[in-house]
């Protein structure tokens, strides 16, 4: 069975411009992104998803440090990119990742890929109803769910965003074209913010980072936040899948 993790990467982002290549401790945080993605004893290849973007070389040199492969594809069309990252690997599952988790969990990516395979449905993730810090997101689907929505889905929401055409469809939703799973946590820590996304984002980052390392599991990052409000406050302002919400609302 082959398992393939495909992680979104480019240089462009409205709020932060080369958010990803910005250094903390003498690492830049997309080397940290794919370096903990690595760790993953389920996974069977890693790739990165970038654009045409000038500045995409940035990112394909730091994954080819790696030894991660990237492929560069269309900036709007993001659907269109991953679906062609994905396709001359023939992969059973997919697991879509996205650059702006840098302290992503391997722990938490190979649970949910677990929990995908084990009920046999077409999608699972930690983020239709999130329990997860912002930050952890993981998603996992069957490579034909991936084909279906690329050639169906037509919203610029959808094309944009990858799998709301999956999740809208799915049984967690209340539909019936793919089976789904949603991954909960016990505690609910979906008001935490470990995400990059502001230039605040990034300040809190740096601060967990230069604190504990790169090395800890999620919750030792939460369980720091927790401990220090002032630091967990800095981003507390922005919500959860704003770039989705605008583009439902171009929609």
């Amino acid at each position: 069975m082959k398992i393939l993790a495909i992680t979104q990467a480019r240089y462009g982002s409205t709020r932060l411009p080369g958010k990803i290549l910005k250094s903390v401790t003498g690492k830049t945080l997309l080397e940290i992104h794919l370096s903990r993605i690595l760790q993953s004893k389920r996974i069977s290849k890693l790739k990165i998803a970038t654009t045409n973007e000038d500045n995409a070389k940035k990112i394909v040199s730091i994954g080819e440090n790696l030894g991660v492969e990237s492929y560069k594809g269309s900036i709007d069309d993001v659907l269109e990119r991953f679906y062609l990252t994905a396709l001359p690997e023939n992969p059973d599952y997919v697991v879509r990742l996205t650059s702006d988790c840098p302290l992503i969990d391997p722990f938490e990516i190979d649970k949910v890929i677990d929990i995908c395979i084990s009920n046999d449905v077409d999608y699972a993730s930690n983020t239709i109803f999130p329990t997860f810090p912002d930050g952890i997101d993981v998603e996992v689907f069957r490579m034909s769910a991936l084909e279906k929505a690329y050639k169906e889905a037509t919203l610029n929401s959808d094309r944009e965003h990858v799998t709301p055409y999956i999740w809208r469809n799915s049984t967690e939703n209340g539909q019936t074209l793919f089976k789904s799973v949603n991954v909960t946590n016990s505690t609910d820590y979906s008001k935490y913010r470990i995400t990059v996304d502001t230039d605040k984002d990034f300040d809190v980052l740096k601060k967990v980072i230069e604190k504990l390392g790169v090395g800890k599991p999620w919750l030792e990052y939460i369980s720091f936040l927790e401990k220090n409000e002032d630091i967990k406050a800095i981003n507390s302002e922005y919500k959860r899948n704003e770039g989705y919400i605008k583009s439902l609302e171009d929609d």
